[in-house]
């Protein structure tokens, strides 16, 4: 009877904690609709200091250039104060681009030493003068390179008469190199690890380095081997004088702007590219109007404004890369004006070639 009712008991405890439970269940709910919305989001605000430089130029009504001016070729002034030179084209490509009108710039020309603090301070929107892409001046120097126009190294140029062919041939020589530069840093880093001991003539800008040297104050002289060409045409009789077979370092030289206007680095950026791309699909300052009535190449379309409307990304009219072909001409016209065959400073384009052609240049899709 004992066990019979133990037995009982605990059937209705579990009866009852079943119950319990039951009850305590919360009903369940349907599972809610998502309510659709027509909103859309908002882009992200601007970083700051986004626009700043596009404006300041517009409202000024001109670029301000730092170049160089001593350095036939790449940024030269003549005695009627005219500019030319490779660099100097790309300073009239960006004000093509914002502007319709490649003279709207006033060059400034700045020295080694003084050209990154003129950036910095901004008394000039952009430099385009010789200037390697390091390091130290990515980051230290709040700087911006943008794509490189000019892959170049440094050489050595002494008299042929000298008997000067190979660096150890310096040994105990003076050497003259302009201050401020990446060429005297590689100078000291190549004679370092060769072992060659050598005295520095060193000079403030090309004028005083190359005097120096036409006036037999050192054995050679050392720069970008573009400088040396360049630099080499103005000497009174160039045919006297050798630039070795050696390359004593990477030098790719292009455009530099300020951190902080993301704006601006996008279109001086751009405005290289665009030069890179008319090239490449063969459209020039000549038969640009009829590429543009006549094409059905949706990337030459867009690059040239009939399509899309990329040049409203960056704050500019759709023919910004337009008018910086038609207006100044792509790459090659560029280079061959300044550089190529027909000049004083001709200079083999090697890796400044089309990457088509075995060269480097590249530029990504304009979509």
């Amino acid at each position: 009877m004992e066990k019979r009712y133990f037995a009982i008991v605990s059937v209705l405890f579990v009866l009852g904690l079943l119950l319990t439970a039951c009850a305590g269940a919360a009903p369940q709910q349907p599972a809610e609709t998502p309510v659709e919305t027509t909103e859309t989001e908002e882009p992200p605000p601007a970083p700051a200091g986004f626009g700043q430089t596009l404006q300041t130029v517009t409202n000024r009504g001109r670029l301000i250039c730092g170049v160089n001016s001593q350095v036939p070729g790449f940024g030269f002034v003549d005695a009627d104060g005219n500019y030319s030179g490779f660099d100097v084209d790309y300073c009239k490509a960006i004000a093509a681009a914002i502007f319709g009108d490649p003279t709207a710039v006033e060059y400034r020309p700045v020295t080694a030493t003084e050209r990154f603090t003129a950036l910095q301070s901004g008394e000039i929107d952009v430099l385009i003068r010789n200037t390697t892409w390091t390091f130290t001046r990515d980051t230290e120097l709040t700087g911006n390179f943008v794509a490189t126009t000019f892959y170049d190294g440094q050489g050595m140029m002494a008299p042929e008469d000298s008997g000067i062919t190979t660096l150890e041939d310096l040994e105990g020589g003076t050497i003259c190199v302009q201050t401020g530069t990446t060429t005297e840093l590689n100078l000291a880093d190549v004679f370092a690890a060769r072992g060659i001991s050598y005295t520095p003539a060193v000079y403030e800008d090309a004028d005083g380095t190359f005097g120096a040297y036409a006036e037999g104050r050192c054995d050679a002289v050392t720069t970008d081997k573009s400088g040396l060409v360049a630099r080499r045409s103005a000497l009174p009789d160039p045919e006297n004088h050798v630039i070795m077979d050696v390359t004593m370092s990477k030098e790719p030289l292009g455009p530099m702007v300020r951190h902080g206007d993301d704006q601006w680095f996008d279109i001086v950026q751009w405005t290289v590219f665009a030069t890179f791309a008319a090239e490449e699909y063969g459209v020039t300052s000549a038969n640009v109007d009829d590429v543009r009535a006549s094409t059905d190449n949706p990337e030459i379309r867009r690059l040239l404004g009939v399509e899309d409307e990329l040049g409203t990304k960056v704050g500019l009219s759709n023919e910004w890369a337009y008018n910086i072909i038609k207006m100044v001409g792509n790459y090659a016209e560029i280079y061959d004006r300044n550089l190529g065959p027909d000049t004083p400073t001709y200079i083999p384009r090697g890796l400044n070639s089309q990457y088509t052609d075995g060269g480097v240049l590249y530029a990504p899709p304009f979509r």
